[in-house]
């Protein structure tokens, strides 16, 4: 079972008019991972679609949906997987790739059938998905969270102690656009994405995981000069506009996976607000 919604994009003059409720509705995704149903939010902002597959009963299909007018999903699109659940396999025209907990796969596009299962119905596998068109066809390939590359950042005085996990990404693998990876908080720290900034090329989406039972995640959006928040759960997602900054505090350590999309591949392609000029 295949169910989708469409948010459309939001000027940051508007935004700033935006009640609590409001900017959840336009912002948040709170309905992924649902049991024996493929779930897909397509944005506006560059196309890109933020989504969850979690095969219990039986396998589960990568079907097309109305927005993209194709006869299939990948016919101008490309796919980032990243598995935050059970053993389980994708598989892409007939070749089946194993995903453990935390590995990744990039689909090409190009590639009709993809099929969603899971190792054992008990401790399913949850397959977080993204993506962005795509006019070149790149190929299929996995990455391991042991094959990501690794960056260590931030320090423990400052409560931002991170591993960030290049997973598809141009150092690891070719795409069009599509960037994914995860960045897992060190315990003791709780800030992600300090400094906060912006990229004006590139529209980004993040989706936060290994939060711990009654803690939560406070995520921060909007103009650095004018910003905003929305408290986030467990294996929720939040869409982050070309605009808007992208950082997060939590009320204990936790990992996200980010993703994005857009004009620039450069992953250093950022303007930094100062800490001091946040308001």
């Amino acid at each position: 079972m295949t169910k989708y919604s469409s948010r459309y994009a939001s000027s940051p003059e508007a935004v700033k008019k935006y009640d609590t409720q409001q900017l959840r509705e336009e912002f948040l995704i709170d309905d992924l991972m649902q049991e024996d149903e493929v779930v897909l939010v397509y944005s506006h902002y560059d196309r890109y679609i933020a989504g969850s597959a979690v095969p219990v009963k039986g396998d589960l299909v990568l079907e097309t949906i109305d927005p993209l007018k194709a006869p299939y999903f990948l016919e101008r699109r490309e796919l980032g997987i990243i598995n935050v659940g059970g053993s389980g396999s994708v598989v892409v025209e007939g070749t089946a790739y194993e995903l453990g907990f935390k590995d990744a796969l990039y689909i090409g596009a190009g590639n009709k059938d993809v099929i969603f299962k899971s190792a054992d119905s008990s401790n399913p596998a949850k397959f977080y998905l993204n993506s962005a068109p795509a006019h070149t066809t790149y190929p299929t390939k996995k990455v391991s969270l042991a094959e990501a590359n690794k960056l260590q950042l931030g320090t423990m005085e400052t409560a931002n102690h991170r591993t960030v996990n290049q997973m598809i990404i141009g150092s690891v693998v070719t795409t069009c656009q599509l960037q994914m990876g995860m960045t897992e908080l060190k315990p003791g720290s709780v800030w992600n994405t300090m400094p906060a900034h912006v990229h004006d090329r590139r529209m980004e989406v993040y989706f936060y995981l290994d939060i711990p039972e009654n803690q939560a995640v406070c995520h921060f959006m909007g103009q650095p000069q004018e910003t905003r928040h929305i408290w986030m759960n467990n294996h929720q997602a939040v869409i982050s506009p070309p605009w808007s900054i992208h950082s997060g505090s939590g009320t204990s350590n936790y990992t996200f996976i980010w993703g994005m999309a857009g004009e620039n591949l450069d992953y250093g392609d950022m303007d930094v607000c100062k800490i001091t000029d946040l308001r």
